[in-house]
């Protein structure tokens, strides 16, 4: 995210901010340090001091507050709304998404919330088994945990620190929750997640990521990233963990497979590119869309990818390659079709400064004619995404 010009005013970040949290106001200003004066954040509360499953806790969350706190954010002309909240973990993403699109309706800002945002990293990231670093008690972890399986994410839970007094949350120590996020980042963890608003984890995370090789999403930082995303920015700066430095490339690089998928009626599509500075190499998928029950090859980096012969191809064409089938050369590595079950595939180069920086895969399980629409299809993904990589 770039420094924007005196004429234009910084983009406005409106957040709901649970009344007891002592935590988000001052780790966001931190982090938008890295924004260069591109965005300022500005808070109303809403109260909110316990955390727990009975109904009275439950009626902190209702939405005329934060729609009566969003109309005030509203009159200094908020850019995105946010509930800085993670109460959707445990009531329902249903109640989140609703609660979006009334403060929309009420105001006509775009917004989201803590845990949309969470879920919407995770896609980014293509997480599918997620490490939990939790203050609650363990009801309400549990809570979560089930809550996060419903869409679609299976949880690996760090024992919860116990706490239900929301102002208690930001006194634990961040060396505490750290450690915590550490026991999180296993049994397959793909990703760990600070869920809780009220935590110090945000400054924790770049060392973590390193140390776990897996990324740190702290609710802190991704609501703060989601909302820029939203609001039509792209942060793009180091220092607090891959989500503010990648995530938003890693957001657009799924939607476009995603939307490739649709066109083309494919079984598998993937992106793999070398982008060092962002973390990013063609050994491992920069995304990945699927269609259900279709074997993941996200994460698989056995082979050497430039050294394949459809990849050597590429290279030497820097055209589509459009196989129906794999009776003729260029063959795939075997591997795609005995493990993958891969039986035809379009691929197309990605470049930048004239190097082949990277390429898009459509993946097949069957032998198929791909059509006009389907290449035409794959042109446009292509376009889109070299107008992505960094300049």
């Amino acid at each position: 995210m770039s420094e924007l010009p005196d004429s234009v005013r910084p983009l406005r970040v409106g957040m709901l901010t649970p009344s007891s949290n002592t935590c988000l106001e001052p780790v966001t200003y931190g982090l938008l340090h890295g924004s260069a004066g591109a965005a300022t954040a500005h808070f109303a509360r809403v109260p909110v001091t316990r955390i727990a499953l009975d109904a009275g806790s439950d009626a902190q969350f209702d939405p005329e507050p934060m729609l009566a706190a969003a109309r005030q954010l509203a009159d200094a002309k908020v850019d995105v709304l946010v509930w800085n909240g993670t109460s959707g973990s445990w009531l329902g993403v249903e109640r989140d998404r609703a609660l979006a699109a009334a403060l929309t309706a009420g105001t006509g800002i775009p917004a989201t919330t803590s845990t949309l945002a969470l879920l919407d990293a995770c896609t980014a990231y293509g997480v599918s088994r997620l490490g939990l670093a939790l203050p609650y008690t363990r009801d309400v972890a549990d809570a979560i945990v089930a809550t996060y399986a419903k869409e679609g994410v299976d949880c690996v839970l760090a024992e919860p620190f116990g706490e239900a007094d929301n102002e208690a949350f930001a006194r634990i120590p961040a060396a505490d929750v750290a450690r915590q996020i550490e026991t999180a980042a296993t049994d397959g963890a793909q990703a760990v997640a600070v869920v809780c608003t009220n935590v110090y984890g945000a400054f924790e995370a770049e060392r973590l990521e390193r140390a776990l090789d897996i990324p740190v999403f702290d609710s802190v930082t991704a609501t703060l990233w989601r909302a820029l995303d939203l609001a039509g920015a792209r942060p793009s700066w180091g220092g607090y963990g891959q989500l503010l430095r990648d995530g938003s490339l890693r957001a657009r690089i799924q939607q476009v497979l995603t939307e490739l998928l649709r066109a083309t009626g494919a079984d598998r599509t993937t992106f793999r590119v070398d982008l060092p500075e962002h973390g990013l190499a063609v050994d491992l998928t920069a995304g990945e869309a699927l269609r259900p029950g279709v074997r993941s090859i996200r994460r698989d980096a056995s082979l050497d990818q430039r050294r394949l012969n459809t990849v050597e191809w590429l290279e030497a064409e820097r055209r589509p390659l459009v196989q129906p089938h794999f009776r003729d050369a260029p063959h795939p590595p075997q591997a795609l079709i005995d493990v993958y079950g891969v039986r035809a595939q379009m691929l197309s180069p990605v470049q930048s400064g004239g190097a082949l920086t990277g390429w898009i895969s459509v993946h097949s399980m069957r032998e198929r004619a791909w059509t006009p629409t389907d290449t035409d299809a794959l042109a446009t993904a292509a376009a889109e995404l070299t107008a992505q990589l960094p300049r």
